[in-house]
Order: C-alpha cells, then structure tokens, then sequence
C-alpha cells in the first residue's frame, strides 16, 4: 500500500535528481571542449592517461558526456543516458582514479562511484512524470532498467578499454638488471 502522496513524491525526486545529474555532466562534456584547455588539453590529458587515439576520446568522452547529461535532464530513453553515464565514470576510474584511494580530493574514486551510482538509481527510479519519457508514456523503471544501464555502462566501459587503453609501463622497481 502506498502512503497519500508517495507517487507524487516519486516523480518529483526523479526529476530533482535528473536535474542535478544531467546538467553536471552536460558541463563537465562541454568544460572538455570550451574549458580552459580546451579540446587540445583534453586530448593532451587523455594521451597521458594512456587511451589511444587521444583524440578520438577526448571528443567521445566530451560528447558522450554531453549527450548523457540532455538525456537525463529531458528524462529521455532510460535507461541509455544513464547507462552511458555508468561507461564514463567506470572508464574515468579505471584510468584516472584507480590506485588513489577513496577520496577525490586526493584523485580517489569517490565521485566517479557516486555519480555511477546515481545513474544506476536513477535508471531503477524512471525518468517520472515530469519528463520526456512521462509525456510519451514510455517509462521504464525497476531492476531490469537499473540492471541494463549498469551492465550496458560497465560492458561498454570494458570493451573500450580492451581495446584502447595502453598506458606507459613503469619501470619495475624490484627488479635488478644483471
């Protein structure tokens, strides 16, 4: 039984939080292309971490980024936004906090996993009535949606991976040249 008022409570805490985390990562895309190093600096930064070619996913990420944020704030196609959010932030630890603890202020994963995680909520939550999806009557809601964004995310996250990231090896330390 649901208590007066819970579906109403519902759609409004869907779109509260498409309206935080879409427009998070519409900027966080658009500070990879306009920020202040730009395009160049996103690549620079991408060759750093080792994905190859930089710039292929300097502007996939930009735009995946981007694309992900207007579809969650929309509240259209869930769970794809979401799943897309969950591929850019598995690939973002992998490659640019993994090894640095929990928290981001000292580069951990502590923001990556948060935002993962809301996307994957969000999948499960819907978009609600107060959205794209709402007003076209495709809502899509519960575990197979939250299921399939974060298996979509983390598959996606694997295969590029796979396939392009190649950071440089360090030197061995214990080991002794004879």
């Amino acid at each position: 039984m649901r208590a007066r008022g819970s579906e109403g409570g519902h759609d409004v805490a869907a779109l509260v939080l498409r309206a935080t985390l879409g427009p998070m990562l519409f900027a966080h895309g658009w500070n990879k292309v306009a920020g202040p190093g730009g395009l160049k600096g996103t690549t620079g930064w991408f060759e750093a971490l080792g994905l190859k070619p930089p710039e292929v996913h300097a502007r996939m990420a930009a735009g995946t980024e981007m694309a992900a944020g207007v579809g969650i704030t929309l509240g259209a196609a869930s769970p794809l936004p979401a799943a897309a959010a969950v591929g850019l932030m598995a690939v973002a630890a992998r490659t640019d906090h993994r090894g640095k603890g929990f928290f981001v202020f000292k580069g951990g994963w502590e923001y990556v996993g948060v935002v993962g995680g809301a996307a994957v909520a969000l999948a499960a939550l819907g978009n609600g009535r107060y959205s794209l999806d709402g007003l076209l009557r495709r809502q899509r809601a519960g575990a197979g949606p939250a299921l399939l964004a974060a298996g979509i995310g983390t598959a996606s996250a694997a295969a590029l991976l796979a396939v392009c990231y190649r950071p440089e090896r360090k030197p061995d330390e214990t080991q002794t040249d004879h």
